[in-house]
């Protein structure tokens, strides 16, 4: 993918390059701007007809995204859209191919047109206390460039089987497939002894990709100083 990050830390902005017939998938209203680019809406399934559209819905029902993706189009040899993020944070690129990844709710941002995903299917106890991907969770498939980005920064934890990791399940942003995982109550009953609630196991040999905020956290921060809709004030 040709694409160039602008603007400061924390404020991105990806502006993707596009020659006349080049094509690239963006998230569902993250355009900022376009020119010699056109905008297709797409069934989010990588069949066609009536397959394509039961798909779609079947991904929409499972893990709660979008039945439709964006496609952009390059209409001419300087074609370009510029995306951001509807969340304050930072965007990365994977490389996909010989490494595949799973992503968090959110976490996708675009890719290249040779980048696809399918809906793993996650076990029973990973789906009931996950929050996140409900009984399935997005896994990357093909080869090329995917972007992704997040609430705050992005850092790197390395996983090792002497190093199991444990992390936050709200910070959790994407990680290799092929590490294993388990989604447990941090501590006491649902982490009241704490203050943390479900928290991701992971084991094996890679890497995760987390996010220094917790969208959550700032919505249980900002509700004392909301208006109370009860109170007719």
């Amino acid at each position: 993918m040709n694409y160039e990050l602008t603007g400061d830390a924390g404020s991105q902005m990806a502006k993707i390059f596009l020659g006349n017939g080049e094509t690239a998938k963006i998230e569902n209203g993250a355009m900022v701007y376009m020119q010699g680019v056109t905008l297709e809406g797409k069934l989010n399934s990588g069949k066609k007809g009536l397959g394509g559209l039961l798909g779609a819905i079947g991904r929409s029902l499972t893990s709660g995204e979008s039945m439709f993706i964006t496609q952009v189009v390059g209409q001419a040899s300087d074609g370009v859209v510029a995306i951001a993020p509807a969340l304050p944070g930072k965007i990365m690129k994977l490389a996909v191919g010989a490494q595949q990844y799973r992503l968090n709710d959110g976490a996708f941002f675009a890719c290249d047109s040779t980048v696809n995903y399918k809906m793993q299917r996650q076990n029973v106890s990973q789906a009931v206390f996950g929050g996140s991907g409900g009984l399935f969770v997005m896994e990357t498939e093909g080869q090329g460039d995917l972007l992704i980005s997040s609430f705050g920064d992005l850092i790197e934890v390395e996983c090792t089987p002497a190093k199991p990791v444990t992390i936050d399940n709200e910070h959790v942003v994407a990680w290799d497939a092929n590490l294993s995982y388990s989604i447990e109550v941090a501590s006491g009953a649902f982490g009241v002894t704490t203050g943390e609630g479900l928290v991701n196991k992971f084991t094996g040999s890679g890497k995760i990709l987390i996010q220094t905020r917790n969208i959550h956290s700032l919505a249980e921060a900002v509700k004392p100083f909301l208006p109370d809709k009860t109170s007719g004030d």
